[in-house]
């Protein structure tokens, strides 16, 4: 393999210097690049899907003055180097285990002379051993990156994370031998060692340095064939890129054609990824909606909803790990069409509109006509996902989101619904059931929701809804679930929104969150 002598070459900052990277193919992932080029072999590989954390690391961008979460203005994020594309790396920073020891190296000489001053290990890494948090070690180096953000977030803003903030943020680091007991000792054992903090000043000088305006452009030639990854920095280069390459493969967090890549194999050809263009990232409050920009991360667009409609917390902590919500986007789960997308269901609840561009034209449609048939929709050549709308008025109905799955944390879900509902009196004046794994796309159970629409909030009427949603879906069944189980869960999920928001004598929110019920069993030594 050769470059292509029209490209750019990569630059990013990796283990203290801006390194460049040229001829490698644009859907190398980082974790084969530093355990194969740059022989950084602490990353592990494990499942090679974005599952398992193994291969976690961290990356740094240029924070916005007075963002929050801010690190020494940088922000930091977990993500996982299976699946991320080496050239999405272009002007950020790249963390990974061996950094820590020579953070550590570097803070030795600022302490004084004691028996923790010999030791070669960072704090995260020495709770680890004090709590015997790890066995076969496999695992390890990506708990220890999932801590060591933990660590510098919560440093940075001079608080220490509950035991439940731990497993929420290790959710996406999966151990088979230690058991999480230890590991969360570990978390909470870190803070109590001298401190070690990353010196970000001269990672702020090399970012800024690397800075750019416009297009970053990278090919290499594989095969005879030259491929391209273009990065634009602005929308209006991103709308002209779309309209000149309609048929090149749109990136933005790779969550998901990482995997196309890794265990599907497909051929990508060209490249647009979205991640660059800030205009793409925006949440807003306008015009009486929560804006969403379609390439704002899913954990930034979950939060959103969340602050401003209640019921979303646990289904927005559930949506797969942080690493996975810190890279993926809720425009890219929405645009990606699956029936088992979990953004998709609770949109549609809430009366979203999706925003669709192309060239200089803007059009919008509601999200429940986006999709037309099994990962098909209404999307034109030349025409992406710019953002989805979500009226604030809907913040006056009860809003709920029940997400079912196999595993409690990190898992895809068997069937995802998000639910709406305003009440005149005890007269149902407003409903919204939509969801995800009951059919070939995400929809609302229009006979469902006809079944109570000025009907009492009663349980009769409970029974007329569940009678006809057996006629808006006809589940299948598959590895995750029969359709029987789908179609009875379904119904029972809408036996739980009733008790949850009947008139009286009504389940609060917290008598059937897992956060809420259950602090015990994250209680030290339980």
């Amino acid at each position: 393999m050769s470059s292509n002598t029209s490209s750019q070459p990569l630059r990013f900052f990796h283990r203290d210097r801006i390194v460049e990277v040229s001829g490698v193919h644009p859907t190398r992932t980082v974790l084969d690049w530093l355990r194969e080029d740059a022989r950084c072999t602490g990353t592990k590989e494990g499942c090679n899907e974005g599952d398992c954390g193994a291969c976690t690391v961290v990356i740094g961008e240029l924070a916005e003055p007075g963002a929050p979460g801010a690190v020494g203005g940088l922000q930091l994020q977990t993500v996982n180097a299976c699946i991320q594309f080496l050239p999405t790396l272009h002007g950020k920073a790249l963390f990974t285990v061996e950094d820590l020891k020579r953070q550590c190296g570097k803070s030795l000489d600022t302490r004084q002379h004691d028996k923790h001053a010999v030791r070669q290990l960072h704090p995260v890494q020495q709770a680890m051993v004090e709590c015997h948090g790890s066995q076969c070690g496999f695992c390890t180096p990506g708990f220890v990156m999932s801590l060591w953000s933990s660590y510098e977030h919560h440093s940075a803003a001079g608080t220490q994370p509950t035991r439940q903030q731990l497993a929420d943020e290790l959710s996406g680091n999966l151990c088979r031998c230690t058991g999480y007991r230890p590991i969360l000792d570990a978390g909470q054992r870190m803070f109590d060692l001298p401190a070690v903090r990353l010196d970000t000043q001269p990672v702020v000088q090399a970012l800024t340095a690397l800075q750019r305006e416009g297009t970053f452009d990278y090919s290499a030639v594989s095969g005879g064939r030259t491929d391209r990854f273009h990065a634009p920095t602005t929308l209006a280069e991103l709308a002209a890129l779309r309209l000149q390459k309609p048929d090149a493969q749109l990136l933005a967090g790779s969550t998901d054609v990482g995997l196309w890549v890794n265990k599907q194999f497909r051929d990508l050809g060209d490249i647009i990824y979205v991640g660059d263009v800030a205009e793409m990232k925006a949440v807003r409050e306008q015009g009486g909606e929560l804006y969403i920009g379609a390439g704002a991360s899913l954990e930034t667009a979950w939060h959103a909803l969340a602050q401003r409609f209640e019921g979303l917390t646990d289904v927005w902590l559930r949506f797969a790990s942080p690493p996975i919500r810190n890279a993926g986007t809720m425009g890219g789960n929405v645009a990606n069409g699956s029936p088992i997308g979990d953004s998709a269901p609770v949109l549609m609840a809430l009366d979203a509109q999706i925003e669709l561009r192309q060239g200089e034209c803007v059009r919008r449609m509601p999200l429940a006509g986006f999709y037309v048939d099994y990962m098909k929709n209404q999307l034109e050549p030349g025409e992406f996902v710019q953002g989805m709308a979500v009226p604030l008025s809907v913040a006056t109905r009860r809003v709920r989101a029940y997400k079912i799955s196999k595993r409690f944390d990190c898992d895809i879900s068997a069937l995802c619904a998000g639910f709406s509902i305003a009440l005149d009196g005890d007269t149902v004046k407003e409903v919204r059931l939509a969801f995800g794994g009951m059919a070939a796309v995400v929809k609302r159970a229009a006979q469902a929701e006809a079944a109570l629409l000025g009907k009492p909030w009663t349980q009769a009427s409970v029974n007329a809804a569940k009678l006809a949603l057996a006629q808006d879906f006809k589940p299948l069944s598959d590895m995750r679930a029969s359709a029987a189980y789908r179609l009875q869960v379904a119904q029972n999920l809408i036996q739980r929104l009733w008790l949850e928001t009947r008139a009286t004598d009504a389940l609060p929110l917290e008598a059937t969150s897992v956060w809420s019920v259950m602090p015990h069993v994250m209680t030290p030594g339980v």
